[in-house]
């Protein structure tokens, strides 16, 4: 690689400026104060997720106090929070440490390739906003993006969708003009998006019905902690927040730990909790009684049951089938019953995208995602100097975040005090492997080929286990026999190319 001496070189360069990039940027000012680094963000805002969706009622479905950066507590009085909640808590964090002024907007990262002669990413930019192209160099290339693509929904080919002559939404591109008042609407899916939707717009529609073709466990859970004020009454605010935060953790550990333990147990009293809230008679097992245990897909969290009211109240409708065909006016069903929609909402997901769209290169050659494996859940087999942020599916997100955001830090110590400035995990190619995300949510499973790999036991697995990770993390070892270490003295002993040791065979 030749650079010319204008091109800029940052030690750190963070990718995405959600709630991962901006908690990765506070983590580097603190631990890292004399590193350059910068947070590229390829929209105009920071935010990430909760800056770009719009639909009515879009929130949280995990709390905030576990939501919420550890160093930075949440201090609303609603656990389960609006989007516009967070998205003032993270600009204000952002604000308050000083992450903010390394945030370039309208920075898209097109392609990285690295270097071993020269121990570095060449990164090319796109400016989304003028389309210019432009070039910098990076030391290590932290990914904080997450899976999700934020530029493109994921929507089924429907048979007959030209026909109708309604309006189509997806949530992810939200028109903010969409009037619905009065409107006969059809929320297609079950997931999280619709169910935060049917109750948001229930008031202003004429009707709103959910059409799902499978289930989705649902639960209420309160709005506001019942256990917070008097936590911080008696403790104090430090503490407080601590102990509420150390409550959620263990209740969502407990939780979870108890659907893969005991799953029938589980959806017997998921079902009782259902059928309390609903109306009497109320055909619980066809409309939410899943055909999977618990947790092999992500159950959902309704803030006070809103949801379950707003049937309740009989506001809103659901229906289980399949689509057989859009129509002028709606939908026919594959049971032959006709749906009738002025707008229809394509609540069916999102679509995952790897490294937030990025091409990846090591000296030239192309980086495979699914021929290398994730290690410790952050770096990839045979990729130098690259972590990623992937949260966890089973609780809060950030969780696992800052988590992996400690580790990026003291990794970067150890080489500092070592001399060191080029380390890559090495997978043994006779590991076995299995998928990188344990999950049976459709958008996992239509993604899972091309995603990186996991191995059947620690450094190699997604670990789904908070209180084990932070173990390791604070007490164990930062560097362990899977990592290889070179520095300026040992140029060019590094990979001369991608690794696929433990690709799936």
């Amino acid at each position: 690689m030749t650079t010319s001496p204008e091109v800029e070189h940052l030690d750190v360069l963070v990718v995405g400026a959600g709630l991962s990039g901006l908690g990765a940027g506070r983590y580097l000012k603190v631990e890292h104060p004399a590193r350059s680094f910068a947070i590229l963000e390829a929209r105009g805002a920071s935010g990430g997720t909760w800056d770009l969706f719009r639909y009515p009622g879009v929130r949280s479905d995990s709390d905030l106090y576990t939501f919420g950066y550890e160093f930075e507590p949440w201090r609303d009085k609603e656990s389960i929070a609006s989007a516009s909640k967070i998205l003032d808590y993270l600009r204000a964090t952002a604000s308050k440490h000083g992450v903010d002024q390394h945030v370039r907007y309208y920075h898209r990262v097109v392609s990285a390739d690295w270097s071993n002669d020269d121990a570095r990413w060449m990164v090319e930019i796109e400016r989304t906003d003028t389309g210019q192209r432009s070039h910098l160099t990076t030391g290590w290339i932290f990914c904080a993006g997450g899976y999700y693509r934020y530029d493109e929904g994921y929507t089924p080919e429907f048979i007959g969708r030209e026909s109708y002559r309604g309006q189509i939404v997806h949530p992810q591109h939200w028109p903010a003009d969409l009037d619905y008042t009065g409107k006969k609407v059809v929320v297609i899916g079950s997931g999280a998006t619709a169910i935060t939707l049917i109750p948001a717009m229930a008031e202003e529609v004429e009707q709103i019905t959910m059409l799902q073709r499978t289930p989705t466990y649902v639960l209420p859970v309160p709005k506001e902690d019942p256990l917070a004020a008097p936590f911080i009454k008696v403790l104090g605010e430090k503490r407080g927040y601590a102990a509420i935060r150390r409550k959620n953790i263990e209740q969502q550990r407990l939780v979870y730990r108890l659907c893969q333990r005991f799953p029938r147990a589980a959806r017997r009293l998921i079902r009782t909790v259902n059928s309390k809230q609903l109306p009497d008679g109320f055909p619980v097992d066809e409309h939410f009684n899943p055909p999977y245990d618990p947790w092999d897909q992500r159950v959902c969290a309704v803030p006070d049951g809103d949801l379950f009211r707003t049937i309740r109240q009989g506001k809103a409708s659901v229906v289980t089938d399949r689509i057989a065909t859009f129509t002028e006016t709606g939908l026919l069903l594959e049971s032959g019953r006709q749906l009738e929609a002025d707008i229809i909402i394509t609540a069916t997901g999102l679509n995952l995208q790897v490294f937030g769209g990025m091409d990846l290169a090591v000296d030239g050659r192309p980086v495979v995602p699914s021929e290398t494996v994730v290690h410790r859940g952050t770096m990839l087999s045979g990729v130098p100097n690259f972590a990623m942020a992937i949260g966890y599916t089973n609780s809060s997100w950030t969780l696992k975040v800052g988590l992996l955001c400690e580790y990026f830090c003291q990794l970067l110590t150890h080489m500092d005090q070592h001399g060191h400035d080029t380390v890559y995990a090495v997978a043994d190619p006779d590991m076995p492997t299995q998928p990188l995300l344990d999950f049976g949510a459709g958008y996992v499973q239509r993604s899972l080929a091309e995603l990186p790999r996991q191995g059947p036991a620690a450094p190699w697995l997604m670990s789904k286990e908070f209180l084990e990770d932070r173990k390791l993390i604070r007490r164990g070892e930062i560097a362990d026999d899977h990592l290889t270490f070179s520095g300026p003295a040992a140029r060019g002993a590094g990979p001369n190319r991608v690794q696929t040791q433990g690709a799936p065979r």
